[in-house]
């Protein structure tokens, strides 16, 4: 099945298809609690099969979106919409949605098996049909050896997929997913990750998580929505966000960048010609932006993986060409990171790829190094 998924996820974009109507739609949606605006006039469309992530600081107002969903919160004001029923007045428990918590709330009583089948029982179903339900979730997740025994017999990353399993048990339009990995160390939850993906796609249901983990929302999802202060500040796919930040907030939250104040001194065409107000240099950027215009603030941003580092300096004449000291070194394994503090005192940060086993160290601590990069390896900002 997972050999299948692939091509399916690549091509997998209903949200460019403008006949198609969402299964989620969140109109106008505010939520206060007393003087706090949670969420504020918030408007969001999730389309089925869709893994959709929330992605934000704590307080940006992630979760309280999916509760309301959920049922467990009611808006303040706006409608939320499933399959194009405005869900109003809904229970939780009457909604077709489930939410997997972060705690996993397993009954530390019940084996796995009756952790699974609980839901299952609670909405009436045959025994013959629980069983079967129940085998083929233990199935899904790989736990059919551990189907006796009880939550505190199991690891982290085996009790994570039990209560993902029966969260799916009972086959919701949507699943909802309360920063699910957040109790799991860094590599297992890597794999889960990718787990996690197969999983949804091989049920073919929709999956909203949220997070604060920008690496799980960009490995996991089909598309981001980075929230700030109870609005959205951009949606889109991971290399669209990554690659293409509508805003410094979103630049500055999701991955590593510089960014550099300046001032737009030339316009032609596509290309800006900007002054650093901190250095006294001028940078060449491609931009996006039509309204950009000669004299306004704007803010250049790179990412350390696009700055070539060297000790060598550029030929005359060469546009984008920063001067600094080495001040400090990263050793990460695959790639390592420079620190390069400028005259103005600025820090600029460069990575470069380890290609060999030896560790070599060609720029090291206190050496002068030149960055550059190409006209279209930046991004000009203006809000």
């Amino acid at each position: 099945m997972t050999m299948a998924v692939g091509p399916i996820k690549r091509k997998f974009a209903p949200w460019e298809d403008s006949t198609l109507k969402p299964l989620i739609r969140f109109e106008n949606v505010t939520k206060r609690f007393g003087d706090f605006t949670a969420v504020d006039n918030l408007s969001l469309d999730i389309y089925e099969r869709e893994f959709f992530a929330l992605l934000g600081p704590s307080g940006c107002g992630k979760t309280t979106l999916m509760r309301m969903l959920a049922g467990f919160e009611q808006p303040t004001e706006g409608r939320i919409l499933l399959d194009g029923k405005d869900l109003a007045g809904i229970p939780p428990y009457k909604r077709p949605v489930n939410m997997m918590f972060q705690s996993y709330a397993l009954f530390p009583h019940m084996t796995v098996e009756a952790n699974i089948a609980f839901g299952l029982r609670q909405d009436g179903l045959d025994s013959s049909a629980i069983n079967t339900r129940v085998s083929e979730m233990l199935s899904l997740v790989k736990l059919e050896k551990y189907a006796k025994r009880k939550p505190h017999q199991l690891s982290g990353g085996q009790k994570q997929r039990v209560a993902l399993a029966r969260s799916v048990a009972k086959r919701p339009k949507v699943l909802l997913l309360d920063e699910p990995l957040g109790a799991l160390d860094k590599k297992l939850r890597e794999e889960t990750q990718f787990e996690l993906m197969d999983l949804q796609v091989e049920l073919g249901m929709t999956f909203l998580i949220v997070t604060h983990d920008q690496e799980e929302a960009m490995t996991v999802s089909d598309r981001i929505a980075v929230m700030d202060h109870g609005v959205i500040a951009q949606i889109g796919t991971a290399s669209e966000i990554y690659e293409q930040p509508a805003s410094r907030y979103v630049a500055d939250f999701v991955g590593e960048i510089n960014l550099i104040d300046c001032k737009v001194k030339a316009v032609n065409g596509r290309q800006l010609t900007l002054a650093s107000t901190a250095e006294a240099v001028e940078i060449v950027a491609d931009s996006n932006d039509g309204d950009v215009r000669v004299g306004s603030d704007a803010c250049f941003a790179i990412r350390p993986e696009k700055v070539r580092i060297s000790l060598e300096p550029p030929p005359p004449g060469a546009s984008n060409v920063l001067c600094g000291e080495v001040w400090d070194i990263g050793y990460l394994g695959d790639i390592s990171i420079f620190r390069v503090r400028l005259e103005n005192g600025t820090i600029v940060k460069a990575t470069m790829a380890n290609l060999t086993r030896i560790v070599e160290r060609p720029i090291t601590w206190e050496d002068k190094v030149f960055l550059t990069w190409p006209h279209e390896a930046g991004v000009v900002l203006t809000k």
